[in-house]
């Protein structure tokens, strides 16, 4: 990669200097994708312009070495040229068929779609085919669970689990139909918690999950329950002119993002493609979680006794808000821009890699359940809004004492005449606001929620102790009345990270 000071080729300092790009002038990559790949190399070419600050991660010698990442997906041709010296068996499984071979199934449909998304992460480094991944000397699986099938509660939860003492991270770039309900089932649940928990050796599997593509008919991912998940990393994307893109769906659990298609006169991703191809048209935030995925193996390359949610604190911290214009942003009280649109901002690999090689890792987290009721409530008027008022000690003087937030959860079971036009919000007692649900116009189901579970990331670093607001109505003015209501906090009593310096 040449002889370069890594100081001096640190693109996004954080004093917030504009990006040095004179450096680079020895930086050669042979793949002939690369001078294409927008998105990795163009602050070489003009530094007014974003990209996700990889070229400072692999300046400063990381390349995902060590790190093995495994897809969950329809297969992979592992013996493509361009990915099949990083293949690793020991992180693939074909469970459709109970085979180890994770081939695509080439025979009634085209199944090219994890071969792509691996190739983003995996693709091999300058030597003249295709591109090069983001983490090229990582080791790449695949378990192939997707097919024109629904995969199934004990499928899924099988993939979660295979082999988590050896894998690092398992990327998902699937979920539910569109304006579907759909939640994990409890085998899925248990292997996502005994994954964060027992995976790699004790730190937890890193578990990636594409925010979803409905935006276009105005689908949340409120919705998904695997992007409500508090184990998952679920992830959004951006544009090449940093817009947002009209697939991406939005809601208050996503955690960060990175780019992806957009409009026809936009660039999309770069990557392999099956039949020994290469392809210029990967998408959606299909394409944005296995970005994420290498970044994160990168960052576990700079220090691999980070923990999940050392990980997940690391990707919060340095993610960059400001490159991508929006006003979907607000600032909550501990300091952090957040967005429904793009969680915490653009993902920042040289950043990362940074702050993980003296990250000192955080408390244990605990839970604090706040209140929950089995009593109606129902709208008081028609046009009107329900205000509900929980006030929490934060379990002060218990184990579960918290004084910093993580993330919170909020279970439900709500009626309502047409689901898609609830809305439903919540307030800290520090006076930042999250919308938990938007309205969903095309979703006309009467089916309403039953022991739903919401997440949102908007209050991370606050202070939980005081009076939460939460109100919902219907756009429609109809009745709606909730019967069960569960507030969890998740978080630690003491301080976890020195917030300010990151700011």
């Amino acid at each position: 990669m040449g002889e370069v000071d890594p100081i001096e080729c640190t693109l996004y300092a954080t004093s917030g200097l504009n990006p040095r790009i004179e450096c680079f002038e020895k930086f050669k990559v042979l793949d002939p994708s690369w001078p294409d790949m927008w998105y990795l190399n163009r602050n070489l070419k003009n530094s007014s312009l974003p990209d996700l600050n990889v070229t400072t991660a692999w300046e400063l010698g990381y390349t995902g070495k060590g790190v093995i990442i495994t897809f969950l997906d329809d297969g992979l041709e592992w013996d493509h040229p361009d990915i099949f010296e990083n293949f690793e068996q020991s992180a693939s499984k074909n469970l459709l068929d109970n085979k180890d071979d994770p081939r695509p199934d080439y025979s009634h449909y085209v199944q090219n779609h994890g071969t792509r998304s691996a190739g983003i992460v995996g693709s091999l480094a300058n030597n003249n085919l295709c591109t090069i991944g983001i983490a090229f000397n990582s080791r790449i699986g695949a378990i192939r669970i997707l097919s024109d099938q629904a995969v199934s509660d004990s499928l899924l939860a099988q993939a979660l689990e295979f082999n988590r003492e050896k894998i690092h991270i398992y990327c998902s770039s699937f979920g539910p139909p569109d304006l579907e309900l759909i939640e994990p089932g409890p085998k899925t649940k248990t292997a996502l918690r005994e994954g964060v928990n027992k995976g790699r050796k004790g730190l937890g599997s890193i578990y990636i999950w594409a925010s979803g593509n409905g935006g276009e008919f105005e689908d949340s991912c409120a919705y998904d329950g695997y992007i409500n998940s508090i184990y998952t990393f679920s992830i959004s994307a951006t544009t090449e002119n940093g817009n947002k893109p009209s697939y991406t769906e939005e809601c208050s659990s996503i955690l960060a993002t990175t780019f992806s298609s957009g409009s026809p006169e936009e660039k999309s991703i770069y990557s392999i493609d099956i039949k020994g191809e290469c392809t210029s048209d990967h998408s959606g935030t299909s394409a944005a979680a296995p970005i994420a995925a290498g970044i994160i193996a990168l960052t576990l390359e700079a220090n691999p006794k980070l923990t999940w949610r050392d990980v997940m604190f690391i990707t919060v911290l340095t993610s960059r808000a400001k490159a991508i214009v929006s006003n979907n942003y607000i600032q909550n009280k501990r300091g952090l821009l957040v967005s429904s649109r793009y969680g915490f901002g653009l993902m920042d690999a040289g950043r990362m890699v940074e702050v993980a090689k003296n990250w000192v890792n955080v408390p244990k987290m605990v839970t604090c359940d706040v209140q929950s009721f089995d009593y109606l409530v129902k709208t008081r008027k028609l046009f009107g809004i329900t205000e509900v008022r929980l006030f929490t000690n934060s379990c002060q003087g218990t184990r579960n004492e918290i004084n910093y937030i993580e993330q919170i959860e909020i279970v439900v079971s709500i009626l309502v005449k047409i689901r898609g036009f609830l809305e439903f919000n919540i307030t800290s007692p520090m006076g930042t606001k999250s919308q938990i649900l938007q309205v969903r116009k095309y979703d006309n189901s009467p089916e309403g929620f039953v022991k739903w579970t919401f997440m949102s990331v908007y209050f991370w670093g606050e202070n939980p102790k005081g009076e939460w607001i939460l109100n919902f109505g219907s756009i429609d003015a109809s009745i709606v009345e909730m019967s069960e209501l569960n507030l969890k906090i998740h978080g630690t009593k003491n301080k976890p990270c020195e917030y300010e310096k990151y700011f």
